[in-house]
């Protein structure tokens, strides 16, 4: 993969402005903050973003590609004041879990999501090398 980045713009924080790359293009669906089971273990927010990115991670594992090969993230809250105050909860399990890969990126407010009990979603684009 390959970063870019406009030479006279400061460097983004936490995500990339473009992202090429090659391989075989690999799309998850919007993920949610539950087990393998389906259920909620936790109505926090910070905590369903923890479940969403390992379940991200298995998918990936399963499809034979990995959280270093991320290209694209579309997170989806229903909490925007919350998902900015708790910042620095979202960027510490972000990097203990998908590690130094900061994808393009972007982060949408919601009034809801489709599975009542979610407080986010994200969208995955990956690669498989």
């Amino acid at each position: 993969m390959q970063h870019i980045l406009p030479s006279s713009w400061p460097r983004p924080k936490g995500y990339s402005n473009g992202i090429v790359a090659e391989g075989k293009m690999f799309f998850l669906a919007g993920v949610v903050g539950w087990n393998e089971k389906e259920v909620f273990a936790s109505d926090n927010l910070v905590d369903q973003f923890r479940q969403a990115l390992l379940n991200i991670r298995a998918i990936l594992e399963a499809g034979g590609s990995g959280p270093e090969h991320i290209t694209r993230m579309t997170w989806y809250v229903t909490d925007m004041e919350g998902y900015r105050d708790q910042l620095m909860d979202f960027g510490a399990h972000y990097k203990e879990i998908i590690g130094k890969n900061f994808p393009v990126m972007a982060c949408i407010g919601v009034s809801a999501l489709v599975e009542r009990q979610a407080k986010i979603e994200i969208e995955v684009t990956a690669m498989i090398p």
